[in-house]
């Protein structure tokens, strides 16, 4: 056991430096790393919100205004199944838990059923793919009235898949900000988890994530109020302004008069020719393009809104056609909104409302305290731990010492490597492993202490050592390696960023303390040929 071909000792001192190479940007300043060529692509340890400061945010999907969804997409629906089957009805609109509609003939009320039935989909609702599902409406009928309910599972079902999308959206919206290694994650049913390292700026943060991006462009109704209690005519509603919310324009609700953002394949900022303010430049693909190009074209002359979120952004007058598929959309915005709108433009429509449920700022000043405790108590660790082995094991026990040093620098460099982000339970579960790491040396030199004292010989009681302590080391921390998967399958957050750094330690503790431990004992042994053991 205490034989080593050349291979693999090579093998062996070569995983060691490469821990070593891959830790040190994280002890180097960043300008004397990038004068060395061959290591330039390596990367620090990333800085958690707790360490550097950012801000937190949590996200939750706003039911009623996904029902509302719901019901308007479900009224579309309807109306397109009743014409393609050539079934006349009234009164078709929303109820408190759902969609009527009135068939005029009580003879096709039984055909509207049989139609309308197959816009009802089954969901999954059982647990870990059992295959329970249930329908997303519950189709109803009160004599010659048919009535869509919203089932319970069928809105479980589709706040899923909004959170799903959001999660995407999301993280394209916040990678566009150029923020390192952001943390994005689904909490509980409906909420969305957001944390950004090194963003001061939640305000910012909430603007650019409570926007759902839904772009509009649609013609401007010919009356207009004269008075702040009329209504709209029928083919109109009323819309607010962004900038002031007791102005409000009459624009058309016909699909015909509007052209949806959904096709948009691009936006950028940039800035207007003539005036030197800030806008938003945009592109359609070719389904939008030519719909555009149709709108504008056909109504020259007539000014259209262009409708973010429900809210007018501004009014231009089309002077000319617009069939190139690019345009600029101009609202007073400053250089950072237009940046922002453009973000959410390009990441798209989010599939629902989001808000706000809690905020927080970590400052830098905090994460920088955390991060001189979190390194004292390290180091009074390390400390602890070094002097209690050279006290116990003397010779012995400053072989571990260096064993244990390899053992950090190989975890700092996994974890570097890996592009992990480091936070406080991070610390602790750094710490945690160099007290575990002298675990397995303190295992073997008290059976290697014993068999010398059973009189054995020196290369016989450390090889027999060595040997009989490698089950109860395995076992310890196998078992410690059980625990961190149900931490980091059950966990989430800081609870995940300590079990894997404590995971990763154990697999760096168990290689150094029967490999690089095992080496350097072994050469020892053969280069010296001691008579006594050293313990």
């Amino acid at each position: 056991m205490l034989h080593f071909p050349r291979w693999k000792a090579l093998s062996i001192i070569f995983a060691v430096l490469l821990g070593v190479i891959f830790a040190m940007p994280n002890v180097v300043d960043k300008e004397s790393w990038s004068r060395l060529p061959f290591v330039n692509g390596l990367q620090p340890l990333v800085l958690g919100l707790d360490l550097q400061g950012g801000s937190h945010v949590l996200l939750e999907v706003d039911r009623a205004d996904l029902q509302n969804q719901l019901s308007r997409q479900t009224i579309g629906d309807i109306r397109q199944v009743l014409r393609e089957q050539k079934i006349p009805y009234s009164g078709l609109g929303r109820s408190p838990t759902g969609v009527t509609v009135r068939i005029t003939n009580s003879a096709d009320v039984d055909r509207a059923m049989t139609a309308l039935r197959r816009l009802s989909q089954p969901v999954e609702t059982g647990f870990f793919g059992s295959g329970i599902t249930s329908n997303e409406f519950e189709l109803r009928r009160n004599g010659d009235v048919v009535m869509f309910e919203l089932t319970r599972a069928g809105i479980e079902a589709k706040i899923g898949r909004a959170i799903q999308q959001s999660l995407e959206i999301i993280g394209k919206r916040i990678n566009a900000l150029g923020t390192t290694e952001p943390t994005i994650q689904r909490q509980g049913v409906d909420r969305i988890l957001i944390q950004v390292p090194g963003l001061q700026d939640p305000e910012r943060l909430k603007a650019l994530l409570g926007q759902t991006a839904k772009l509009q462009f649609r013609l401007v109704c010919e009356a207009q109020p004269q008075t702040a209690d009329e209504r709209p005519p029928a083919d109109c509603e009323e819309v607010p302004d962004r900038e002031n919310a007791e102005q409000v324009l009459w624009v058309q609700t016909s699909s015909r008069a509007t052209v949806d953002g959904e096709d948009l394949t691009d936006a950028q900022p940039s800035f207007d020719g003539r005036t030197n303010e800030p806008i938003v430049t945009f592109r359609f693909n070719q389904k939008g393009a030519l719909r555009f190009g149709k709108l504008t074209q056909e109504n020259v002359g007539r000014p259209f809104a262009i409708v973010l979120d429900n809210k007018v952004v501004s009014a231009p007058v089309i002077n000319e056609p617009i069939l190139g598929g690019t345009g600029q959309i101009s609202g007073n915005f400053s250089t950072q909104e237009a940046n922002d709108l453009a973000i959410v433009l390009r990441s798209g429509a989010l599939p629902a409302k989001l808000t706000v449920v809690e905020e927080r700022t970590v400052g830098p000043s905090l994460g920088s305290d955390s991060i001189r405790a979190g390194v004292f108590a390290t180091v009074i660790g390390t400390i602890g731990v070094l002097i209690f082995m050279l006290v116990g094991y003397g010779f012995f026990g400053l072989i571990a010492n260096f064993a244990l040093f390899a053992n950090l620098a190989m975890l700092v460099g996994l974890l570097s490597l890996l592009g992990a982000t480091l936070t406080l339970p991070g610390i602790a579960g750094l710490l945690l492993t160099l007290g575990m790491a002298v675990d397995s040396n303190v295992l073997v030199f008290e059976r290697v202490r014993e068999e010398w004292r059973s009189g054995r010989s020196p290369v016989s009681a450390i090889e027999t050592g060595f040997r009989a302590a490698l089950a109860t080391v395995v076992d310890a921390n196998l078992t410690t390696l059980i625990a961190v998967a149900v931490l980091f399958g059950l966990g989430s957050g800081p609870v995940r960023g300590f079990a894997v750094t404590l995971g990763l330690g154990i697999i760096t503790t168990v290689f150094t303390a029967f490999t690089l431990t095992r080496l350097i004992i072994a050469y020892w042994l053969w280069s010296y040929r001691p008579k006594v053991v050293p313990l």
